[in-house]
């Protein structure tokens, strides 16, 4: 499996982004896929994920109100769609998938064993 993010960019606040995640490769029933987000100096932060199948959604405090997780099983993608971004959004934002496990939350990045490169979204005020 290989993922591969884009829609990252530059966007001033209160814009809009739309994140995408190409998946290559078979992604089971029963995998989740998420999106986390890295800022410099800080640790790596859970922003959204949903399970392939039954497309339950997850949300990180952060996003909130603000992000639509979604998925096309038919283009086998995966996309985040990002409102009212903030300058404290600025990050870079990883897809990631892995199968789902009773012991280990959605919200950890231990759960998911495939990840593609980043994307840069940069906010501006």
């Amino acid at each position: 499996v290989q993922l591969q993010a884009s829609g990252g960019g530059l966007v001033q606040a209160g814009g809009s982004l739309r994140l995408s995640c190409a998946v290559s490769g078979r992604i089971d029933t029963g995998h989740n896929m998420g999106w986390f987000r890295q800022a410099p100096g800080k640790e790596r932060e859970f922003v959204a994920a949903i399970r392939w199948n039954r497309g339950s959604l997850y949300y990180g405090d952060s996003v909130k109100g603000r992000s639509i997780i979604s998925r096309d099983k038919a283009k086998n993608t995966m996309y985040l769609q990002m409102n009212s971004l903030k300058p404290e959004d600025t990050a870079v934002y990883s897809c990631a998938a892995g199968l789902s496990s009773t012991l280990t939350p959605v919200t950890d990045v231990k759960m998911y064993t495939y990840w593609g490169q980043g994307t840069q979204v940069t906010v501006s005020s």
